[in-house]
């Protein structure tokens, strides 16, 4: 789990059950994102919620969700 301590002393982190952030504080939790199918059945990642892009479409759910996650961890976090 990565977590970006940002410069006012909060946390931002793709949320995990991996790190009970209760024990770093009281967490704020907002969605960042929403993975929805379509009327096709085929997958979107829209990233809206933190000025990101929509992505897809994806024919499984998980690789929605996978490029969902890679996408937050790149941009929203800055992971590298």
């Amino acid at each position: 789990m990565n977590i970006l301590i940002l410069p006012d002393g909060s946390l931002r982190c793709i949320y995990s059950e991996a790190v009970d952030l209760r024990q770093v504080g009281s967490p704020k939790i907002k969605r960042a994102s929403h993975v929805e199918p379509d009327a096709e059945g085929n997958w979107h990642a829209d990233l809206s919620p933190v000025g990101g892009p929509a992505l897809g479409p994806f024919a499984n759910r998980s690789d929605a969700l996978h490029a969902e996650a890679e996408w937050l961890d790149l941009n929203w976090l800055g992971s590298q």
